[in-house]
């Protein structure tokens, strides 16, 4: 006799914005690689003020939700206990829920850097280059904590943001200088640069690239490519692009929750090309 269904067990996105969010697309397609019939991923536009009472009004069939902003940092209040990852960004980015009804929050966003950089081959340089500044600077710093045996170089836009780029690599264990914005052209002669600047701000700098470049990572992948990344690989340089940090922190939020690990990135990358360039995280 066969044995009952599992019990139907439920995931989501929150933030606000939330509507053009990609996460219900990269897990179903991972739920379907699994086999998790009776995994649901949803959305849910929900901000600062909402959280708590979403959270509290959730049931047993919850296993876990994905957070984008504004709700990272919002959360950490709200739950038992954070990874260590999660609190030296303090950054929460995943929220698992155990059978005690126990709130965990986790960051995907760190490895989820470091797996996409090892997919392209660069699991260790001498030194690198961090352009701009605001909380996605801050995940590259961590991850560059783990494979950086050198200096960061911080391109910023002020002094106020100089001194947080400082401080968040002393409270990582990285050695960091920062740079004038004005010299950013400077920052493409390292080995691995990382671009987590908005979309059009590194634009400007296509026509420094170069003639031998390092690696690339620029965080967007909305508008893809950029003016940056474009120019990268027109020199031959290795680019990795917003769309793999999305998949691979994607991957390890479902190996979270379900307790289950992918194959690979593969099928959850093809579904998430095929409703580009919509979206955000």
């Amino acid at each position: 006799m066969a044995g009952a269904p599992a019990s139907p067990r439920r995931a989501a996105v929150l933030g606000s914005p939330i509507a053009h969010s990609l996460s219900p697309v990269l897990h179903r397609a991972a739920y379907e690689e699994l086999g998790l019939r009776n995994w649901t991923y949803d959305r849910f536009e929900v901000d600062e003020s909402g959280l708590p009472g979403f959270l509290d009004g959730l049931s047993a069939e919850w296993a876990g939700l994905s957070l984008t902003m504004p709700l990272k940092r919002a959360v950490i209040p709200l739950l038992d206990r954070i990874s260590e990852t999660a609190a030296s960004v303090e950054a929460v980015n995943t929220v698992l829920f155990t059978g005690d009804g126990r709130r965990t929050g986790e960051n995907t966003d760190v490895p989820g850097m470091l797996e996409a950089l090892r997919e392209r081959g660069v699991d260790r340089v001498e030194r690198a280059a961090v352009l701009g500044a605001g909380a996605t600077a801050s995940s590259a710093l961590a991850a560059l904590a783990r494979i950086c045996t050198g200096e960061v170089t911080a391109y910023v836009r002020s002094a106020d943001r100089a001194g947080e780029m400082r401080r968040w690599g002393t409270r990582l264990g990285v050695e960091v200088r920062t740079a004038d914005w004005s010299d950013a052209a400077e920052a493409l002669h390292a080995p691995l640069v990382i671009a987590t600047t908005p979309a059009g701000s590194t634009d400007a700098l296509a026509g420094a690239v170069p003639e031998s470049p390092g690696t690339l990572f620029d965080v967007l992948y909305d508008p893809w490519p950029t003016a940056l990344a474009a120019a990268w690989s027109a020199r031959g340089g290795p680019v990795v692009g917003g769309l793999d940090l999305l998949v691979h922190q994607a991957a390890l939020q479902v190996q979270l929750m379900t307790g289950r690990v992918l194959a690979g990135p593969d099928r959850m990358r093809s579904a998430v090309e095929a409703v580009r360039p919509a979206g955000r995280l």
